[in-house]
C-alpha cells in the first residue's frame, strides 16, 4: 500500500511535465508549422460548430421540427467568418424572388461553404443534405430540427422518393431547398458534372431555379497544401431560371445550360482579386 502511494508523485509530476511540454509545442507548431495551424483551424472549425449546435438544439426544440429554426442556426453561425478573417462578400440577393418556393443550386468545395451559405440563405430555405450528417452528433440533431432534408444517396428509390415530397412541401408550404448539385465537395478549383436530382426537383414543382456561385477559396484555403488562412470569398447570386412547361426530357439540357453559366461566373468572379486570386494559372487550375 505504501509503494503504490509513493508513485503518485511521480504521476502527477509526469503530467505537469506533460501538460507544460503541450503548451510549449502548440504555439510553436502554430507559429512554426502551416500544417499544423491548417489542422488546428479546421479541428476548431468542426468542434465549436458542434458547440454552438448543442447550443441552438434546446431553443430549436422549443419549435420542434421547423424550418423556421433555421434563422436560429444562421444567427449563431454567422460570427465564424471573423474569426477566421474571412470576408464574405454577397452580390446579387435582389435576384431571389420575394414570395414564391424555388430550388437553389450551388456549387461545392468544402465545409466552408457553411459560410457562404450562412451569409445569403434566403428565408424558408433548408439544405438537402446526405443522411450520414443526421448522425452528426449535435450537429446531426440541430440540422434535423431545423428541417434539414436528408436523402440517402445510396438508396436510389429512397432518394426518388424523398424527391417527391419535397416537390409537394415546396409547393403546399411555401419552402425553398438548398441543393449541391455536384454531390460531393469538389477541391480541383472548377465544378464537377451535376446530378439532376435538383433540376428534376424544380421542374416536377414547376418553381424557378436560383444558382449561386461561390468564388474559389485558393487564396486563402487549400486542403491539398494544408493551407488556412485569412481571404476574402464573393458569393453571385445569378437570375432565376425558369422552368415552367418543362418537361422530365428537358432536364439533361437545363442542367448542362446552368452549369454552363454557374462555371462562367466562377471563373470570372475567381479571377477578378475578389476571390480566389490568380490560381486559374496554376496547374491544376481551370483554363
Amino acid at each position: 500500500m505504501v509503494a503504490r502511494m509513493e508513485l503518485w508523485p511521480g504521476a502527477w509530476t509526469l503530467l505537469l511535465l506533460l501538460f507544460l511540454l503541450l503548451l510549449f509545442l502548440l504555439p510553436t507548431l502554430w507559429f512554426c508549422s502551416p500544417s499544423a495551424k491548417y489542422f488546428f483551424k479546421m479541428a476548431f472549425y468542426n468542434g465549436w460548430i458542434l458547440f454552438l449546435a448543442v447550443l441552438a438544439i434546446p431553443v430549436c426544440a422549443v419549435r420542434g421540427r421547423n424550418v423556421e429554426n433555421m434563422k436560429i442556426l444562421r444567427l449563431m453561425l454567422l460570427h465564424i467568418k471573423y474569426l477566421y478573417g474571412i470576408r464574405v462578400e454577397v452580390r446579387g440577393a435582389h435576384h431571389f424572388p420575394p414570395s414564391q418556393p424555388y430550388v437553389v443550386v450551388s456549387n461545392h468545395q468544402s465545409s466552408l461553404d457553411l459560410l457562404g451559405m450562412m451569409e445569403v440563405l434566403p428565408g424558408r430555405c433548408v439544405p438537402i443534405a446526405k443522411r450520414e450528417l443526421l448522425w452528426a452528433g449535435s450537429a446531426g440533431l440541430a440540422c434535423w430540427l431545423a428541417g434539414v432534408i436528408f436523402i440517402d444517396r445510396k438508396r436510389t428509390g429512397d432518394a426518388i422518393s424523398v424527391m417527391s415530397e419535397v416537390a409537394q412541401t415546396l409547393l403546399t408550404q411555401d419552402v425553398r431547398v438548398w441543393v449541391f448539385p455536384e454531390g460531393t465537395r469538389n477541391h480541383n478549383g472548377s465544378m464537377l458534372p451535376f446530378k439532376r436530382g435538383a433540376f428534376h426537383l424544380a421542374v416536377q414543382a414547376q418553381v424557378p431555379i436560383v444558382p449561386i456561385v461561390m468564388s474559389s477559396y485558393q487564396d486563402f484555403y487549400c486542403k491539398k497544401e494544408r493551407r488556412f488562412t485569412s481571404g476574402r470569398c464573393q458569393v453571385r447570386v445569378l437570375p432565376p431560371v425558369p422552368t415552367e412547361g418543362l418537361t422530365p426530357d428537358d432536364v439533361p439540357a437545363l442542367a448542362d445550360r446552368v452549369r454552363h453559366s454557374m462555371l462562367t461566373v466562377f471563373r470570372e468572379i475567381s479571377t477578378d482579386g475578389r476571390g480566389g486570386g490568380d490560381y486559374l494559372k496554376k496547374p491544376g487550375g481551370v483554363g
